[in-house]
């Protein structure tokens, strides 16, 4: 492998799947044996990638291709390659499974996919350098973190359309949503703070100063405390 940098999971927890950006291949492990598979090729330079919740597919998004390549879980073969945004550094899934959604660093779009057509749908506009994405447990809403703007767009999911964006710190960088759907909270690496962000309002709350530089956080499944490395 070379330049893996993310990695996900099929729900059965039977294959670890492993994009190698350099080679442009995803490299498939079974847990059973621990031992990697035949490399999987798809698109240029892949970064991000989400395993549907039926453990069916992998979407991988190819961030120098502008597309996303589907891998069939049961055969770990590629289908056809979807368009989308210029770089999409970001994939995400809706809780139900039916759509993805691809984060378009520079086209300042997000790209909805619906799974049972494997087609991509109109991109959606959103702030400066989108980099980080969350959708609430309901998959209502998608929280997309624009990193030049200091800013979380939400995007309604069942219309697709955009709300006005809500101001959090400098350079976000990372997204996580409370089990509860309750709160999201935004890492502002730039300026060592995480802004949490009240869902009934869609109002940012006071900024938490942190360490330098935060990236990625996890929460609790009680939701009651985030982890910020």
């Amino acid at each position: 492998m070379a330049e893996a940098q993310s990695i996900a999971i099929t729900p059965n927890s039977r294959t670890v799947y492993v994009p190698n950006g350099v080679l442009n291949t995803v490299t498939p492990i079974r847990t059973a044996t621990n031992k990697a598979g035949p490399p999987i090729p798809v698109g240029d330079e892949p970064f991000a990638l989400v395993v549907t919740p039926n453990g069916r597919t992998v979407y991988v998004g190819n961030t120098s291709s502008a597309s996303v390549t589907p891998i069939r879980v049961s055969t770990n073969s590629p289908l056809s390659a979807i368009p989308v945004g210029n770089v999409p550094a970001r994939v995400v899934i809706s809780p139900n499974g039916r759509f993805v959604y691809t984060i378009n660093a520079t086209d300042n779009t997000v790209t909805p996919i619906r799974v049972s057509t494997n087609t991509a749908e109109p991109a959606i506009p959103v702030g400066n350098l989108p980099n980080s994405a969350a959708i609430t447990p309901d998959g209502k809403t998608l929280y997309v973190g624009n990193r030049n703007d200091g800013s979380v767009t939400p995007i309604q999911l069942l219309t697709g359309t955009p709300g006005p964006p809500i101001p959090v710190g400098t350079g976000p960088a990372a997204i996580v949503i409370t089990p509860n759907g309750k709160t999201a909270y935004v890492s502002n690496q730039d300026d060592d703070t995480v802004t949490p962000i009240n869902f009934a309002t869609n109002a940012a709350l006071p900024t938490i100063p942190v360490g330098h530089r935060p990236f990625d956080m996890a929460v609790t499944p009680n939701a009651r405390t985030v982890y910020v490395p």
